[in-house]
């Protein structure tokens, strides 16, 4: 049984690949710094897959305690998603996110060639693209000017790996996703941010459970079709399951080179508008909304070409739109007792 680290493995999608991992047959271990989750995850995992994983409370950005971590646990293949992640607030504090993602992206790097650990999948994102030329967007698009420094950091960090792999042993997978959204069908895991929402569907589900008392759309101006930005909603559990295919791609050596890319996407853009309005269909709920200006950092339109995952991986989504909208909505409702 190969024993697969994940950093963040409390946060949304980690834990939702924790129990993909646990589902298929490895022994997790799991690094958290509960900056922005909570220890009951761990109990969740465990209901859902009837394991609970090796959980060790460590700030990556404190070398000694990484290094104290790899010095007591055997590792197989890593899976890299502790980071800060959001836009607007990377934009305030850069500074944060460049330690933060940076730091603990290197740290974690120089433990895998010193315990040859060769097999790493890098939680990266599709804000590397930028503003897109075309949509949509190939793996082949030009890696533009970050929007924003928290997109900074995944190019810098993709930089870092590509580098890595040319010099080492090292094969790693970056998975450029897309928006996630939903959550575990059993409601027993799901987004959970801490203070106030960054990402649209949990202050979607917020509003409608009474805790927020409007939802704001950020600019209504945009060259769109309704005027609100367009993105690519994925699935958080057709996500996760991605994260155990690229992994099991490494580890029986089935990669075409040290270094891969690939989207993770269901090829479609959704408005912002047009989430308000399948919420409200799935949920029965009236949503209450505000148009307000643009938010620093935030590109017009961004959606996947999902044709190489599906090709070299074998993987492509299976759940909708309203799959995902109606689980997050059962996710709220429980942890609010609704």
């Amino acid at each position: 049984m190969k024993k697969v680290l994940v950093t963040g493995g409390l946060g949304y999608i980690g834990s939702h690949t924790a129990v993909e991992l646990l589902d298929a047959g490895y022994e997790v271990l799991i690094i958290d710094d509960l900056s922005n989750a909570e220890l009951d995850v761990l109990e969740g995992i465990e209901r859902i897959t009837g394991t609970k994983p090796h959980f060790e409370k460590i700030d990556l950005r404190i070398k000694d305690d990484v290094e104290d971590f790899f010095l007591r646990n055997e590792v197989d293949g890593i899976i890299h998603f502790a980071a800060s992640k959001a836009v607007g607030e990377s934009v305030a504090n850069p500074l944060l996110y460049y330690e933060n993602n940076l730091h603990t992206l290197t740290y974690l790097l120089q433990q895998c060639l010193k315990h040859e650990i060769h097999h790493f999948i890098f939680s990266s994102s599709c804000t590397v693209y930028g503003q897109p030329d075309e949509l949509p967007i190939t793996e082949d698009a030009p890696v533009k000017a970050a929007y924003s420094p928290y997109g900074n950091t995944k190019q810098i960090s993709e930089e870092i790996l590509v580098d890595t792999c040319k010099a080492t042993d090292l094969q790693s997978i970056s998975l450029r996703y897309f928006n996630p959204i939903g959550a575990h069908d059993s409601a027993e895991i799901g987004e959970l941010p801490i203070g106030t929402p960054q990402n649209l569907v949990p202050f979607i589900t917020q509003t409608a459970a009474g805790l927020r008392e409007a939802l704001s759309v950020f600019g209504d101006d945009y060259p769109t079709p309704d005027g609100s930005c367009i993105r690519d909603y994925i699935h958080v559990v057709d996500l996760a399951e991605a994260h155990v295919i690229a992994l099991q791609r490494l580890f029986n050596k089935q990669n075409d080179a040290g270094y891969e890319v690939y989207n993770l996407g269901t090829g479609r853009g959704c408005s912002v508008l047009e989430v308000v309005s399948a919420f409200e269909k799935v949920s029965g709920q009236k949503l209450n909304y505000k148009i307000v200006a643009r938010r620093p950092g935030d590109v017009i339109s961004v959606y996947a070409d999902t044709s190489k995952a599906k090709e070299m991986l074998g993987w492509s989504t299976k759940l909708t739109m309203e799959d995902a909208l109606e689980s997050a909505w059962k996710w709220e409702k429980k942890i609010r007792n609704l």
